[in-house]
């Protein structure tokens, strides 16, 4: 496994596959161990098979330490023990280790990551970055996502293995197109979410082994499911077996507290060494390779991109250099994979080609949009008039990047009240129908999208890390049919070019109706220049209205959908046999509605439209109502 020119390429900064030179492998009827630290005095290996008794490395002049234990293979567990230059020892868990023992243990696990069979072919050959494509994500937490019943401890967790049979029909049938997976790289606290690293290498063995990952992701791509990692390149845990003072020195962070102590308690990676940038890099390349994701959200751009985080501060260059050579490599590696930043700073270069000078990234979260759309969510009916550029202002900015509409885990923790709990009503029902308003608004506003599991219950109570989301809200009718209709959105979403096809392009998005502050609304027109266009209309006050539509020409339409509709929680004050004269379209427009509108291009297309609506509402009028008076949970 050693090979000197691509050592020296680590050290240097310049290596992508550094996995392949560091870590524990498997090869000739043994395991060869080799660890990069330089500044180590000395380094033994203390492993299982011998009862754990330290065998003397050997080190080169790089500073690598390697080992062949001949007559050992897969399921040993290993640390290395570095003695530093004062004679104090560490015992360390392997930087490249594949598997870890599962928290509070800290050992790695030797493990082959080569020995799983992949039936995705078809799917990797097919994938792209989704641009003119539907792209609608489901975020997900495992470890709250859905637990057993009647468990304690780490045994409430659904593992890997089961969750193919439990997470992959429920985003299948609930019309998602991705998976997000909140970080699986190994950590040591619960509470961390995942975000506070020990293996940057390794899948969290909390629910279980890493070829039942793999065959989770694969099992996501045979049912026409994309994975999506989270991963954080910024910082890392602080735990003695992880990767600080790795060798006895500041080896991955910087020796210089101020740069060194991140915001969230953990250490910041010192990106003005280059080994650092081969390790993430390699990471990276890692997960994308072995375990065949299809896209990585990138945590907390903003910074690698400044010292403190902050866009008022000078650049970070040491950063701006990693992240610009990672993803200009990643993209020449993988260019079918997404590459997504999480970047508050909104550097308006972030998904510009690194040719041009971007960072290279595919997709940039909207912070303005989720903040702006949520505070107009909350505002009272009485203040909405004055605040109506928060609606309208984002597509002024939409030209400076490509933009995903998110409503993430960080809206609903830390203190953040739930979507539901956000939203203004002077009741139950009105609620409900603002939510349903405004998920109209995000499903059809351009931009691809991302929702936080349990958003689609209407979650009332912030996430938490100890607390499964609340599937027993469907015990209530109110949040029953939301879930109904979140579903139905999501296939129309699927289903409609013009909300996907031209998402970046702004000749494909029209104002219909943009200064109607007075009454609080809102229309709009997309298009996907194939003659299906639709239109949208969002009443955000607590009137009906009489409303008279600009179309510019004169044809039937269907209303696609309605969050008025009585299967959903609505009024039913539906709009049927619509036809346009002289250029405008008259519809009834219910208090806090939000409807879709599509044109018919013949009498008879009308009319197929017409009966398919009828039969789909005949099968919700199934939704069970007579159910007992809803309470918080």
């Amino acid at each position: 496994m050693y090979d000197y020119n691509r050592i020296k390429n680590h050290i240097n900064g310049v290596e992508s596959s550094s996995y392949e030179l560091f870590g524990a492998h498997i090869h000739d009827g043994g395991v060869e161990f080799s660890v990069y630290a330089p500044a180590a005095a000395n380094v033994t290996l203390i492993a299982s098979h011998n009862d754990w008794q330290e065998i003397q490395m050997k080190r080169d002049f790089f500073g690598v330490w390697t080992l062949f234990v001949q007559s050992i293979g897969e399921g040993v567990r290993y640390k290395y023990k570095i003695y530093s230059q004062d004679g104090e020892f560490v015992e360390k868990s392997d930087p490249f280790g594949y598997y870890h023992e599962v928290r509070p243990d800290t050992a790695s696990i030797v493990y082959d990551v080569d020995d799983y069979y992949w039936r995705d072919e078809d799917w990797i050959r097919n994938r792209k970055k989704n641009y003119n494509s539907p792209l609608n994500i489901y975020e997900v937490h495992l470890g709250t996502w859905k637990v057993k019943d009647e468990k304690t401890g780490d045994e409430k967790y659904y593992q890997y293995k089961e969750l193919v049979n439990e997470l992959i029909p429920y985003v299948k049938d609930m019309g998602y197109t991705h998976i997000e997976f909140m970080p699986l790289t190994e950590y040591p606290f619960d509470g961390s979410w995942g975000y506070q690293v020990t293996g940057f290498y390794a899948p969290t063995s909390r629910y279980g082994e890493p070829r039942y990952l793999m065959d989770l992701i694969d099992s996501c791509h045979i049912n026409g499911i994309g994975a999506i990692l989270d991963f954080v390149p910024v910082h890392f845990a602080t735990d003695d077996t992880g990767l600080a003072y790795f060798d006895g020195s500041c080896m991955f962070e910087s020796e210089i507290s101020q740069f060194r102590d991140s915001p969230w308690g953990s250490i910041r990676f010192d990106y003005s060494k280059p080994h650092v940038h081969s390790f993430i890099r390699s990471a990276l390349n890692f997960w994308i390779n072995k375990y065949h994701f299809d896209g990585i959200r990138f945590d907390a751009v903003a910074y690698l991109l400044f010292p403190d985080g902050s866009p008022n501060s000078p650049e970070y260059d040491c950063g701006v250099w990693f992240l610009k050579n990672t993803l200009f490599t990643l993209n020449a590696y993988h260019p079918d994979v997404m590459y997504i930043a999480e970047d508050s700073s909104c550097h308006i270069k972030d998904t510009a080609p690194v040719v041009y000078g971007g960072f290279g990234f595919d997709y940039l979260w909207n912070f303005g949009w989720t903040a702006e759309s949520l505070r107009y969510l909350s505002t009272p009916y009485g203040m909405r008039t004055q605040n109506h550029s928060l609606l309208t202002y984002p597509m002024y900015y939409f030209n400076q990047g490509l933009f995903m509409l998110t409503l993430s885990h960080d809206d609903v923790s830390n203190g953040k009240p739930a979507i539901m709990a956000k939203t203004y009503g002077r009741s139950q029902e009105e609620k409900f129908a603002n939510l349903r308003t405004y998920y109209i608004f995000q499903m059809t506003h351009p931009g691809k999208k991302m929702n936080f599991m349990g958003n689609e219950l209407a979650e009332y109570m912030e996430w938490k890390n100890e607390q499964v989301i609340g599937w027993n809200l469907l015990d209530y009718t109110n949040h029953k049919v939301f879930h109904e209709f979140i579903k139905r959105l999501n296939y129309i979403y699927k289903e409609e070019p013009a909300l996907f096809a031209q998402d970046f392009n702004l000749s494909a998005f029209a104002w219909v109706d943009l200064q109607n502050a007075a009454n609080n609304i809102i229309a709009y027109r997309r298009d996907d220049f194939a003659g299906h266009p639709l239109y949208i209309v969002l009443n955000f006050s607590p009137y009906e209205r009489d409303y008279w539509l600009c179309v510019g020409c004169d044809c039937e339409f269907t209303e696609l959908l309605s969050s008025d509709w009585d299967i959903y929680g609505g009024s039913n004050k539906r709009n049927t046999k619509l036809k346009s004269q002289d250029g405008y379209l008259n519809i009834k427009l219910a208090s806090l509605c939000g409807i879709i509108l599509k044109p018919s291009s013949s009498d008879e297309d009308f009319e197929d439209k017409e009966n398919k609506e009828e039969n789909e509402n005949k099968d919700a009028e199934n939704v069970e109502k007579e159910k007992p008076t809803e309470t918080e949970q």
